[in-house]
């Protein structure tokens, strides 16, 4: 029997700083992921805190913080992974997207 990929995975790391932001801001540890039009490569990724997630919304849950991602951003990032990574030039999360064709320097935007 073929396991299937999960839609969107959210990483150890970034969960744990989702938490930790979260908890300074007295928030529920909710990520928001969304895609946007813009960007120099055609699409932007778009991070914020959620309240609640939406109905629509699915919603992927590591270490008791969730990911949620609206079914019209999902179809472009299907297959991603969330991570937060920390090195010399900053602090950030990054999106691993299998579905992005090319991205920008900054990986803050990417086209399909």
């Amino acid at each position: 029997m073929a396991t299937l990929a999960p839609d969107i995975a959210l990483t150890s790391a970034a969960a744990a700083r989702v938490a930790a932001i979260a908890a300074r801001q007295n928030k529920p540890a909710i990520l928001r992921l969304a895609v946007e039009g813009g960007g120099c490569s055609g699409f932007q990724y778009r991070f914020g805190f959620a309240d609640v997630p939406e109905a629509s919304d699915l919603v992927v849950e590591t270490d008791g913080v969730r990911l949620v991602v609206d079914d019209v951003s999902l179809d472009l990032v299907r297959g991603a992974s969330v991570d937060y990574i920390e090195s010399l030039g900053g602090a950030s999360f990054k999106v691993e997207n299998p579905q992005a064709a090319s991205g920008c320097g900054c990986g803050t935007s990417f086209s399909v």
